[in-house]
């Protein structure tokens, strides 16, 4: 009982020799610190950037879907032949149909492995009540296309297939309809004029927070202030667009015209698949059998845009693992900066060793003073770089306008990397310190 009494107060004494040794030389312990302090500053700001990088990727995937196809239209591009005289003749272009609700019947009809399947109408509209005028987006969608996109109600019910096969005149508002139109009351059962179209609503979406960076880089909306409405309704009550072009198509090719590049029927169709091993085959053949249904006219385009995310994940990857080798490296620099000023350290107090191993003490005090004094040294170092790693992680989002997340790991693993380095890199000098001869040292100049 009495060694281990005697141990620990060798420890003590010990320890508050290095503390006292750190203390009297604060500039230089500061400078021996500062590779410590950048190294694990750069390691948490690097993480959080990271974080916040892989967050913003997984809530972008949330917004488009998880297994998704989306094909939308495009403007037919007319091609021209110079002939063999130079006269410039111009390719009569082939007629397509465009984007169609009968497409969507043959892509579940002819494709296996679809879980949903989902047909999109955008129509620019002013929603108005109660002498409220506002511009929004009135969208005709089917139910798929909320179980497509994980969307939720927040009260209110979802569409019936009398409404689909109907065409009833009711709706689904976001939230932001709901706060502007409907701040004092129950929306349920009112009324909303779209257009010149007064429409019932019978359910509310649950907020989308969705940031600018994925409304610039996904090419959504902000989908609160969307009215969704069965698509039918969109079609018999407010616009077709088939039914327009289809009248016209004759009078147009007689007259050697292009068609109008407006006349797809449908905006948007999005394809979910089961597996995701099976995106990219099931692309492939919606892409010919739409082909084929259009007359060999490409006149859509088809995006995956989860698999565009997960390159984009990739890549964010490599780049902190560069990030991460950086933050290693000033991490290995900060260690090896401590040990050459505690080798220093040594050399200058040669004649302090001497007298305390003349006066008794171990070669292990020696060691466990010196090996106090790094790891102090770097644990200091360590607690200055975590609050800066904070600081710029802040900075990095206030002003770079680039999401960051600073999580509890990230600070231990690097004050731990800190505490770990400076004892790594203390063990050659507290050895060359315990190896000193006590009389050679006490004739040190």
């Amino acid at each position: 009982m009495s060694l281990i009494f005697d141990r620990n107060e060798r420890l003590k004494a010990n320890f508050h020799i290095a503390l006292e040794a750190v203390l009297a030389n604060k500039l230089r312990s500061l400078l021996t610190a500062l590779g410590i302090i950048f190294g694990v500053a750069a390691v948490i700001a690097m993480l959080a950037i990271g974080n916040g990088a892989q967050q913003e990727i997984l809530e972008q995937i949330r917004l488009v879907g998880v297994n998704n196809i989306v094909i939308t239209p495009v403007v037919n591009q007319v091609e021209e032949n110079l002939a063999e005289d130079s006269d410039l003749e111009e390719e009569k272009g082939k007629y397509s149909p465009g984007l169609k609700l009968s497409d969507v019947e043959s892509i579940v009809k002819t494709i296996p492995g679809i879980k949903n399947i989902s047909p999109e109408i955008v129509l620019e509209t002013n929603l108005v009540k109660s002498g409220i005028r506002r511009s929004a987006k009135l969208v005709g969608v089917t139910p798929a296309y909320f179980e497509v996109l994980d969307f939720h109600l927040r009260e209110g019910k979802m569409f019936s297939e009398m409404n689909l096969l109907n065409g009833d005149p009711v709706c689904i508002i976001g939230r932001s309809v709901q706060t502007k139109f409907f701040s004092k009351e129950n929306p349920i059962g009112k009324m909303i004029k779209s257009g010149n179209q007064w429409l019932e609503v019978i359910g509310v979406m649950e907020e989308r927070l969705v940031s600018e960076q994925s409304i610039s880089k996904l090419g959504i909306r902000d989908f609160n202030m969307d009215v969704y409405v069965p698509i039918q309704t969109m079609l018999i009550r407010f616009k077709n667009r088939d039914l327009v072009t289809g009248a016209g198509v004759m009078d147009q090719e007689s007259a050697s015209l292009s068609v109008d590049p407006n006349y797809h029927q449908i905006d948007k169709i999005v394809v979910q698949v089961v597996e995701s091993e099976s995106l990219n085959p099931t692309a492939e053949v919606i892409s010919k059998l739409l082909e084929r249904r259009h007359m060999n006219v490409v006149d859509f385009e088809i995006t995956i845009p989860e698999l565009l995310l997960k390159q984009q994940q990739r890549t964010q990857n490599i780049f902190n693992i560069v990030l991460g080798a950086i933050a290693g490296i000033s991490l290995l620099v900060g260690g090896i900066g401590i040990m050459n000023i505690m080798l220093a350290s040594v050399m200058e107090r040669i004649k302090e060793i001497g007298l305390r191993l003349s006066l008794g003490a171990k070669k292990s005090d020696i060691v466990n003073q010196f090996l106090f004094e790094a790891v102090m040294i770097s644990i200091s170092g360590g607690i200055i770089g975590v609050i800066l790693g904070i600081l710029l992680a802040h900075l990095v989002s206030t002003f770079g306008d680039f999401p960051t997340i600073i999580t509890l790991p990230s600070i231990v693993l690097s004050f731990g990397v800190a505490a770990t380095v400076g004892l790594i890199f203390g063990i050659a000098p507290a050895r060359k310190a315990a190896m000193q001869d006590p009389i050679t040292s006490l004739r040190y100049e």
